[in-house]
């Protein structure tokens, strides 16, 4: 069982800057996915960044080159770093977290992250971007 509890939500204006922290406790796993979504009011919940074994990451089409996703050395960590923020980036952000099955290779790790539905998530923090 993974529990994960975010926070650094806030208020911003465009162009700022805001850093998510997402706490995560439970059993350390060598292999793992962990990702931060989002979800605006009346849209669907969509993926903005994701993180796996070996530190791969992959980003949204829309946050590429402004969001920046990590951990701590422990793992037990993970931030997303904010930058350049737009109005369209207001949303309800989740941090989410999932382990891969052992039928998936290492090797498939980064593709079964980006299209797996997460199996652990947390109750989110809101980021609001003004204009």
């Amino acid at each position: 069982q993974v529990q994960l509890v975010e926070s650094g939500g806030g208020s911003v204006q465009a162009g700022g800057s805001l850093r998510l922290s997402c706490a995560a406790s439970g059993t350390t796993y060598r292999r793992y996915c962990m990702g931060w979504f989002r979800q605006a009011p009346g849209k669907e919940r969509e993926g903005v960044a994701r993180i796996s074994t070996f530190g791969y990451t992959r980003y949204a089409d829309s946050v590429k080159g402004r969001f920046t996703i990590s951990q701590d050395n422990a793992k037990t960590t993970l931030y997303l770093q904010m930058n350049s923020l737009k109005p369209e980036d207001t949303a309800m952000y989740y941090c989410a977290a999932d382990l891969p099955p052992s039928y998936i290779s290492d090797f498939e790790i980064p593709n079964y992250c980006w299209s797996t539905q997460y199996k652990y998530w947390g109750q989110g923090a809101q980021v609001t971007v003004s204009s």
